[in-house]
C-alpha cells in the first residue's frame, strides 16, 4: 500500500445533483484519508438498497454516485459520446472486462449521468431467450425488454413510454397556446396544434418504416384528444411489440404491420430521432451480458448476431443513425475468441481490434473497445471507506472500523495466490461488506483478531529467495 493516495473521484460536473462535499480530490497522507472522506447523510432506503444489492453481487439502480470511485478515463470518454450523441450524432461502444470487474457498475452509472442530461435511457441483459436474432422471436423479445425498461429523468425504473407520449403531446399544446394566444377551446387552437404534431410526425417519414411509425402516433395523438383510453392502450401495445400477427394489429388498429425479429432495430432508430423531436436530449442504448452470445452453440445463428451487430456499428459509425448511443458490455473472452466471440466474425474483427501502439497502462479510450483496467489500491481503499459510512448509517451506529483495519483487510485479501490478477472488486465488496455485517452484530468482537484469523488468511506465494525443497523431492530437477 503507498504512502500516498491521489485518487479522482467523479468529477462534479458528472454528477451536478451531489452537493460539493461528495465530490472532491484525495491526495494526502494515509492517516489524514478518513478526516476528508465525508458520506452525505442519504436515505435509508438507498442506503440499504446499495449494501444489499453489493452483498449480492449485483450493481445497485439507484445511489450510485455515492459509491462511485476511480474509472475517471472510461467515464470522460463515454461522457465524450454523450456530447456527439446530443448534437445529433451517434456513438458505439463496447465495455470490455471480467466477471465482477465493474462492467455494470460502469454502466448503471452512465445510465444515471445521462438521465440527468434528458436522455432517455433503455437497457437489457442478454440471456438464451433474449439475443439480437434469432429463429424463435430472440431479437423481438430483446426490443420488448428495452422498451420495458424505457427511463427518463421523472421515471428512472423503465416503463416511462406512455409517459413520453403523453408529454409530448402537452408540450406540444402548451407551445401552442403560448405562441399563438388562442383558448384551447378555440377551434383554430386545435388546427394549430395539429400542425406542430404533423411536423414532428413528417420528419420520420423518410426513415424506414417511418410512415407506419408515424401512423401510429397520429393514431396516439386522437385518442388522447379524444380521451379513448383504450385505442391509447392498443398503439402503446403496438409500439412495445406485444402484437403476434399482422391480422391481430389490423383487426384493432388498422394498421398492415408489426414489429418483427427483423426489423426492430430500425424502429429503436426511428424512437431515437422520435424523441430528439419530443424534446428529449437523444437516446442511450445500454446492453449487458454480450456473453449470452458467444455461448450459443450453432455457429450460423451467433454470425447473424454479429451481423446484426455489425449493421448497429455501421449505422452509428457512418452517421445513418441520430441522436443514438449503443453500449454493450461483455467479458474478453466473448468478444476476442477468434472460434466463438465477436472476433470470430471478421467484418468486426478488422474494425474493433487494437492498433499497434496501444498497450498496457496507455490504452486509447476513444476507440470502440474500452478494456477495464483493474481498480488500483487507493481506489478500492476509499470505496471501504464510503461502505463503512453508508453501512453505519443504513444500521445507525458509529463505525470502529479503523483505516488501519481497512489497509489490513485489503493487504489479506491481494495476499492470495493469483489475487493481482484474478481478483475483481465484487469480490472484495462482497468481503468488506461480510465484514462490516460481522463487526456490527458482534460488537464484542476485535476486528484485527478477526482479519487475521483463519477465515480471512489465505496461502501466501513462496518467497523467490527461498530455494529450500522438501527431501522426497530432492532428486528432482526443473
Amino acid at each position: 500500500m503507498r504512502e500516498v493516495l491521489s485518487v479522482e473521484l467523479i468529477h462534479q460536473r458528472q454528477y451536478p445533483s451531489l452537493s460539493g462535499e461528495a465530490c472532491f480530490i484525495v491526495n494526502m497522507p494515509i492517516q489524514s484519508v478518513s478526516e476528508r472522506i465525508v458520506i452525505m447523510k442519504i436515505p435509508k432506503r438507498i442506503a440499504s438498497a446499495i449494501i444489499n444489492s453489493l452483498k449480492g453481487g449485483v450493481v445497485p439502480r439507484i445511489g450510485l454516485p455515492y459509491i462511485t470511485v476511480g474509472r475517471e478515463q472510461e467515464i470522460n470518454a463515454l461522457l465524450h459520446d454523450v456530447d456527439i450523441i446530443a448534437d445529433g450524432g451517434a456513438s458505439f461502444r463496447f465495455i470490455v472486462g471480467k466477471y465482477g470487474s465493474g462492467k455494470s457498475f460502469l454502466l448503471q452509472t452512465i445510465r444515471s449521468y445521462v438521465m440527468d442530461r434528458n436522455f432517455v435511457v433503455v437497457d437489457a441483459d442478454l440471456s438464451p431467450e433474449r439475443r439480437l436474432q434469432g429463429t424463435k422471436g430472440q431479437g423481438l423479445a430483446t426490443y420488448k425488454e428495452l422498451i420495458r425498461n424505457m427511463s427518463t429523468k421523472t421515471r428512472p425504473d423503465g416503463g416511462a413510454l406512455t409517459l413520453i407520449l403523453d408529454r409530448w403531446i402537452s408540450n406540444v399544446q402548451s407551445e401552442t397556446a403560448a405562441e399563438s394566444g388562442l383558448d384551447t377551446n378555440d377551434p383554430q387552437f386545435r388546427k394549430a396544434v395539429e400542425r406542430k404534431i404533423y411536423e414532428v410526425i413528417g420528419a420520420l417519414h423518410e426513415m424506414v418504416h417511418g410512415f407506419d411509425f408515424a401512423r401510429l402516433l397520429t393514431l396516439y395523438y386522437n385518442a388522447y384528444r379524444e380521451g379513448d383510453d383504450e385505442c391509447k392502450a392498443k398503439v402503446v401495445k403496438w409500439f412495445r411489440g406485444e402484437y403476434n400477427t399482422k391480422t391481430e394489429a389490423r383487426a384493432e388498429l388498422g394498421v398492415n404491420i408489426i414489429i418483427t425479429d427483423d426489423d426492430w432495430y430500425e424502429y429503436i432508430k426511428l424512437f431515437a430521432m422520435f424523441l430528439k423531436k419530443a424534446g428529449y436530449s437523444g437516446m442511450l442504448v445500454l446492453i449487458d451480458e454480450l456473453v449470452n452470445i458467444y455461448k450459443v452453440p450453432h455457429s450460423i445463428t451467433r454470425q447473424y448476431n454479429y451481423e446484426k451487430i455489425l449493421t448497429m456499428y455501421n449505422d452509428t459509425m457512418q452517421g445513418k443513425a441520430q441522436y443514438l448511443g449503443i453500449i454493450m458490455g461483455g467479458t474478453p473472452q466473448c468478444i476476442e475468441d477468434t472460434r466463438r466471440g465477436v472476433y470470430s466474425y471478421e467484418a468486426l474483427r478488422s474494425r474493433l481490434a487494437e492498433g499497434r501502439f496501444a498497450q498496457e497502462g496507455m490504452r486509447d479510450m476513444l476507440a470502440p473497445v474500452i478494456h477495464l483496467n483493474a481498480l488500483t489500491n487507493e481506489e478500492l481503499l476509499v470505496l471501504t471507506e464510503k461502505l463503512t459510512e453508508i453501512h453505519a448509517q443504513l444500521f445507525g451506529y458509529t463505525p470502529t472500523l479503523t483505516q488501519e483495519d481497512r489497509i489490513l483487510f485489503l493487504q489479506i485479501e491481494f495476499g492470495r495466490i493469483g489475487a493481482d490478477s484474478h481478483i475483481t472488486p465484487r469480490e472484495v465488496i462482497r468481503d468488506f461488506i461480510e465484514l462490516l455485517d460481522i463487526i456490527f452484530q458482534n460488537p464484542q468482537m476485535h476486528v484485527a483478531e478477526l482479519l487475521q484469523s483463519d477465515q480471512f488468511s489465505y496461502a501466501a506465494a513462496q518467497p523467490e529467495g527461498d530455494q529450500s525443497v522438501a527431501p522426497e523431492f530432492a532428486e528432482f530437477d526443473i
